[in-house]
């Protein structure tokens, strides 16, 4: 069997590596356009504020050790066309220029995402940099020690880390979202508003709400305009999200309007042995039990998983994500699964929710904080469809119990009534996740 993986992503990163533990004769060739795979690029903020005990660290597989494991990796190569259904590729070695043409029994589409970089004025300045890649957080290492302010637009995951990292450096920060809070795609307000005061507290101007026009390069630094205002600093940094890469396979598989493949839940896409996983293409979403994209790394790491147990007959079927998420910002840990009220009415879901604070553990320790959890869910059915966690402690483990609670269709009764153990110092005599559903249960009565 001759495979062709396109794009060393995550998801491509580990295909490859499954499709070879599960079929050891399989010939595989892995093509990237760039010169090193598997980048956590959920690290660059925590390295440019010097959490990083050593860039390469942040790679846990290179084009050297996945040779060492038997596949062909084809590094600073770009895959100029792709017949799918003839499984024939043509690509380029961008060293050389010489190009070649090769036919596969099976291909892996794995080209990732790209960078939201919408069409405006003066984007292109060397004053404006990216933040999805090596290449980006080499870009941004190498000059952040060196400034004295820095505007970041986009208020979700990445541009909050980054906020929040350059400010606690010593940077004068402003943060531009074209939505009316910070993470609001992510939390609720009663959550967000947590993280607002944190960030007017540390001297980020938040400027939410507006939308970016242009950029234009001034002396030593870059204004960026909004239709509510200009803004200056030494630099600017994007992070406005992502889209699928997948234009090389327009008109060739079915795939939403964003461009995100769409698969089976054996990965296959709507071309027999083709296959997508990971930014490329789309997730089962379970609190909504529809697909949809959402481009995080634990999907593409399990949707390659899945692509290798697949690739030569059904195996093993896509359980779906919660998208189960967390940051950490000016020491407050969040961690959230599935939907918030907010989401679940946009999705189409018919959702409440409630919000409780309590002391994680009880109060006759000599210390304790409190935690905050929200907990949402399906009126009628009352199934489970997000959580969410805030605290000084540490609640990470308190969105993955829910996640697997959204994933086996719990109801708020049945997590109300699951047994957690108490011990002082650890929890309360109800752990507070189940002190959320009960509260939940209350209100739903």
């Amino acid at each position: 069997m001759k495979v062709a993986i396109i794009g060393a992503t995550h998801a491509g990163v580990f295909s490859a590596k499954q499709i070879k533990a599960e079929h050891p004769d399989a010939e595989i060739h892995v093509f990237e356009k760039n010169d090193t795979v598997s980048f956590l690029s959920c690290g660059i903020a925590l390295w440019i504020g010097d959490h990083v005990s050593s860039p390469n660290k942040m790679f846990y597989e290179s084009p050297e050790s996945m040779a060492k494991q038997g596949i062909t990796m084809h590094m600073n190569t770009e895959v100029l066309e792709a017949k799918l259904v003839d499984k024939h590729l043509v690509y380029k070695d961008l060293a050389s220029g010489e190009e070649t043409a090769a036919d596969f029994d099976k291909i892996v589409i794995t080209t990732g995402s790209k960078a939201i970089k919408p069409n405006l004025p003066g984007i292109h300045s060397d004053r404006v940099f990216d933040s999805k890649n090596w290449k980006n957080a080499n870009d941004l290492k190498k000059v952040t020690p060196e400034i004295k302010s820095a505007i970041v637009i986009g208020a979700g995951y990445i541009g909050a880390e980054l906020a929040e990292q350059l400010s606690v450096n010593g940077k004068k920060v402003t943060l531009i979202d074209g939505l009316d809070r910070v993470l609001a795609k992510n939390t609720s307000d009663e959550f967000s508003s947590v993280f607002e005061e944190a960030y007017k507290k540390h001297g980020v101007q938040l400027e939410l709400n507006q939308m970016v026009s242009s950029f234009e390069d001034i002396e030593n630094g870059v204004k960026v305009k909004t239709d509510k205002g200009e803004y200056e600093a030494d630099i600017a940094i994007l992070g406005i999200g992502f889209l699928p890469n997948t234009g090389l396979f327009q008109g060739q598989v079915n795939m939403l309007k964003n461009g995100a493949i769409e698969t089976n839940e054996y990965m296959e896409t709507s071309v027999p042995g083709v296959f997508a996983a990971g930014d490329a293409a789309t997730v089962f979403y379970n609190p909504t039990q529809k697909y949809d994209y959402i481009p995080l790394a634990t999907n593409a790491v399990r949707q390659g998983v899945l692509v290798g147990k697949n690739i030569e007959k059904n195996t093993v079927a896509y359980q779906g994500t919660q998208a189960t998420s967390a940051v950490e910002l000016y020491e407050l840990a969040y961690a959230a699964t599935g939907l918030t009220k907010e989401s679940a009415k946009i999705k189409g879901v018919d959702a409440e929710s409630v919000t409780i604070e309590e002391d994680y553990r009880p109060d006759f320790m000599l210390s304790t904080t409190p935690v905050k959890a929200s907990l949402t869910w399906e009126k009628g059915s009352r199934r489970i469809v997000g959580a969410a966690f805030m605290s000084k402690h540490d609640i990470s483990q308190a969105a993955n119990v829910v996640s697997l609670a959204i994933e086996n269709k719990m109801t708020i009764d049945q997590l109300a009534m699951t047994d957690f153990f108490f011990q002082p110092n650890f929890g309360q005599p109800i752990n507070y996740v189940s002190s959320v559903a009960m509260a939940a249960q209350a209100k739903a009565e």
